[in-house]
């Protein structure tokens, strides 16, 4: 086959991926993920509506610097998440790596960006599968393709397509009770999943009406990473420093640690 040939071939196939993706999303939706997603990220979705994991996909409902999630469904009509990394940035690639390298599941790490992302993506998947399989409230993780990851969409109560808010914008009703469900949590996590997220806060818990749901676990880490107790400690300070402030009673951070790990 020719240069030109393959070059024809290119272009017809990057015509026929563009049909497919314009059949489950709207003609500003597709323009929109063209201008800020590379080729190799559009086939990586094209796979995965190829799959049957995807049918239709929606609008952003959270755009940050790393990623872009969106709201799709599945064939059957059921809401998904679908969250898709962006290039990584030199400070966003230097920050993960901690998370990365010490990770007994990830002993070669390829510091090319792409091969990175791709990890990251991979890693997140994978602790949510581990956390959800051991009885955390997570998002349930469906599939992840290089650099777009899809999950269960934990939406407001009746109204699809609006995700529930995070813990910081909207605080417990009772407090101390969502406290020990979340301490509980960690306590699972800890010594059940051998698993520390290392990025918990009142900013990676979102609140459904009284139900807490723990999101973001690209940073989380296995038992044997040399900075898993330091996670540990720093989840159970972001912990209590946020109930304090909602007036709660909280245990040190000493007692808490301890209860966790013996």
């Amino acid at each position: 086959m020719s240069d030109i040939e393959k070059r024809i071939h290119r272009l017809e196939r990057m015509r026929i991926e563009r049909e497919r993706l314009a059949r489950i999303m709207d003609e500003d939706l597709l323009e929109t993920v063209e201008e800020v997603f590379d080729r190799l990220t559009l086939l990586s979705l094209y796979d995965l509506v190829n799959d049957g994991v995807i049918d239709v996909m929606h609008g952003v409902v959270s755009s940050g610097k790393e990623a872009r999630v969106y709201w799709a469904e599945d064939p059957e009509g059921n809401d998904l998440a679908v969250k898709i990394y962006l290039t990584v940035t030199a400070e966003f690639r230097h920050g993960m790596l901690k998370y990365i390298e010490g990770d007994p599941r990830f002993q070669h790490v390829r510091r090319h960006p792409r091969k990175l992302i791709y990890l990251w993506c991979r890693k997140e998947f994978r602790n949510l599968k581990l956390a959800y399989e051991t009885g955390i409230r997570v998002p349930k993780p469906i599939a992840a393709r290089n650099n777009i990851l899809v999950m269960e969409f934990i939406n407001q109560p009746n109204e699809r397509g609006r995700p529930a808010p995070l813990l910081r914008e909207a605080p417990p009703e009772d407090p101390e009770e969502a406290l020990e469900v979340l301490l509980r949590y960690m306590h699972k996590l800890y010594n059940e999943a051998e698993l520390v997220h290392a990025d918990l806060s009142e900013y990676n818990v979102m609140n459904r009406e009284g139900e807490l749901i723990i999101i973001d676990w690209g940073s989380a880490v296995k038992k044997g990473h040399p900075m898993f107790t330091e996670f540990l400690l720093r989840d159970i300070r972001n912990v209590l420093r946020f109930f304090h402030k909602l007036g709660v009673k909280v245990p040190s951070v000493r007692e808490v640690f301890e209860w966790i790990t013996h």
